[in-house]
């Protein structure tokens, strides 16, 4: 598939492919007799495992490690399996600070709530007591 399709099914820019390409993170394609780059079916699963890990948090740098890693074949799988477990532990201990940041922002809105109710009922009591002694 030429970089155009690939840019639309994959919602990168053909900029973004063509950088992917010159930092290593995807192989340069084959080329058409045009000299057109013509990529592999196999590249949209690619792509969609590097956003994948920068969905996550990956660093640009550890993908494009983990990129060359899989260029050398399966000597290095257990090096990119070890990645892999190291990022997924990233991935768990920053879905943990974030569910404790969502705690606090939960009980610091019921704060507020239980402050406007009472700040309310001070509000109209003391709108009544005036109006009773006007």
């Amino acid at each position: 598939m030429k970089i155009g399709e690939l840019a639309r099914r994959t919602g990168l820019s053909i900029d973004t492919l063509r950088f992917y390409e010159k930092i290593g993170l995807i192989d340069h394609p084959a080329r058409d007799g045009a000299g057109r780059r013509d990529y592999g079916p196999d590249m949209l699963e690619w792509v969609g495992f590097l956003a994948r890990l920068n969905a996550t948090g990956m660093k640009q740098a550890d993908r494009i490690r983990y990129a060359a890693l899989r260029r050398q074949g399966d000597a290095t799988l257990a090096e990119r399996r070890e990645m892999i477990e190291a990022h997924r532990q990233q991935v768990v201990d920053r879905i943990a600070m974030l569910t404790g940041s969502l705690d606090f922002l939960d009980a610091k809105i019921e704060t507020y709530r239980e402050m406007e109710r009472d700040h309310d009922r001070h509000t109209s009591s003391a709108g009544a007591q005036r109006r009773r002694q006007a």
